[in-house]
């Protein structure tokens, strides 16, 4: 099953997720991106040395759970609980994945957490290429390809760019600088960057806001330090200031639009993204698939021109 979502749900499992984006352009502090490299670094060592009770109790903290609220959740006694991150008692595998379930971890700090409990990974992690992922690769080539004629890409964990629809090239062909689109391409540094897309974007400052915001709520439930270090590079960008307030300035919005100034065109889109509903893959639960749809007819008539121009 795919999911569908709109705003604010970060990749919904189960069922389709249709929410809209209404979201406060929040750029993350220092302060927090310091405390996210320290839990990065502190989860890495813990998978490491094979601390599990220190893990279990950095995601708990984390999502902001004492000790009796994640017992009750699990089922399991607080004491049980304070023994295991203590390090006085080894949870069982199925304490493990119980535990790893209601602190909502994503499949591979799943992996992770059985590791260092000394159990083997519970989730494999193969390539779209590999041959039993030719369903889920034909689903995901399908998706981009209904897209069309508006832009559609799959990216993975980082936002690399896996796969794309037709309608993309013509926006890589904005791109001044090519080394953005040498090895693996990066969606958000290939928008944000002076030599990418961001001289084209027209409401350049909301939408990093919006970029980094959305980062930064992917960051806050991996703690993932590449994805840190990727936030404070797209930061560091140059952009203008962002207005306070709602990220859009048309009180009848229904969401933050992608603007691209081509010429004396304006392209408005609404973008959504689609993920797998029940992954049992690693790769899978990483991948999404981020969409652009006209949100007006004058964008809308300007994908169907270039359509018929590429065919052309």
């Amino acid at each position: 099953m795919l999911v569908v979502s709109m705003g604010r749900t970060w990749r919904a499992r189960f069922g389709l997720a249709i929410t809209w984006q209404v979201m406060e352009a929040q750029i993350a502090s220092g302060y927090r991106q310091a405390m996210m490299k320290q839990a990065a670094s502190t989860q890495t060592a813990h998978a490491q040395t094979g601390k599990v009770g220190d893990l279990i109790k950095e995601w708990r903290t984390r999502r902001r759970l004492s000790q009796l609220d994640l017992a009750l959740e699990a089922g399991v006694s607080q004491r049980h609980l304070s023994f295991v991150e203590s390090g006085r008692s080894a949870p069982s595998r199925d304490m493990v994945e119980t535990l790893s379930e209601h602190l909502g971890l994503p499949l591979r700090e799943r992996n992770v957490l059985l590791l260092s409990a000394g159990f083997a990974p519970a989730f494999a992690e193969r390539q779209l290429t590999d041959p039993s992922m030719n369903a889920a690769r034909a689903a995901v080539e399908r998706v981009l390809k209904g897209y069309e004629p508006n832009p559609a890409l799959a990216i993975d964990r980082y936002w690399n760019l896996v796969m794309a629809n037709a309608a993309v090239g013509p926006l890589l062909g904005l791109v001044s600088d090519k080394a953005l689109l040498e090895g693996q391409i990066n969606i958000l540094k290939l928008s944000l960057h002076p030599g990418g897309l961001a001289p084209f974007i027209n409401n350049l400052a909301r939408w990093k806001s919006h970029v980094l915001w959305r980062l930064g709520e992917q960051i806050n439930v991996t703690c993932d330090p590449k994805l840190i270090e990727i936030e404070r590079e797209l930061a560091a960008y140059p952009a203008p200031s962002a207005p306070k307030g709602k990220p859009w300035e048309d009180a009848d919005a229904i969401a933050l639009p992608f603007e691209l100034k081509l010429g004396d065109q304006l392209l408005s889109f609404i973008t959504t993204t689609t993920v797998f509903g029940t992954p049992a893959d690693v790769t899978l639960s990483e991948l999404a698939v981020e969409a652009f749809f006209p949100s007006n007819p004058e964008t809308a008539a300007a994908m169907q021109a270039m359509a018929k121009a590429r065919q052309n």
